[in-house]
């Protein structure tokens, strides 16, 4: 894995929504703090994405490059955000690009605890994807077991979360049809 500094200024109106942030931000893959140092001093992720955004309606919003999701009401308000990984930009084991596509979807259905992959690990699935709510395609967001969501882009191209978030997601917050934003990369 490689490490990037980032210096990221957010100003956007794309995709329906218009948000400002500013923030400086570090991702070193290579130096990640250790499990102890993480449950004594949690990530704030809701400090890496605005407060507020100009939805009209409930929105998930992914951001790679700072991997969070953050969930906000139809008054535009953050109501919780979390750690988020989405696509790799290369996966060896299929041999091509495998990014989370950009843009603004819809919930198409919702998953249980036992939501599975039907493609990976390849050939025949099986991964569990609990909690999942796909979104486009085969792309979902879902929950993965401790250690498989980091502060990196490394998926198949779902947007993985911890296990709590994704169940917080599926029975709190999304519903068929609420609206998922893909932020660039």
């Amino acid at each position: 894995m490689h490490g990037l500094n980032q210096c990221v200024v957010l100003c956007m109106i794309s995709i329906g929504i218009t948000a400002c942030s500013s923030y400086t931000y570090q991702d070193n893959l290579t130096s990640l703090p250790s499990p102890e140092y993480a449950n004594a001093h949690p990530a704030n992720y809701a400090g890496r994405v605005p407060s507020t955004i100009s939805t009209g309606e409930k929105t998930i919003v992914v951001n790679p490059q700072v991997h969070v999701w953050a969930a906000y009401g139809s008054n535009g308000s953050l109501v919780r955000a979390g750690l988020a990984t989405a696509g790799s930009g290369w996966c060896p084991d299929i041999q091509r690009e495998c990014r989370t596509e950009v843009g603004s979807f819809r919930i198409q259905s919702l998953g249980s605890a036992g939501c599975k992959s039907k493609s990976f690990p390849v050939p025949r699935g099986g991964a569990p994807m609990p909690y999942c709510m796909y979104f486009n395609g085969g792309q979902a967001l879902h929950g993965v077991p401790r250690g498989e969501v980091v502060e990196g882009n490394i998926s198949h191209g779902c947007v993985r979360m911890s296990v709590g978030d994704a169940e917080w997601l599926r029975f709190n917050f999304a519903n068929v049809g609420t609206k998922v934003v893909i932020q660039p990369y």
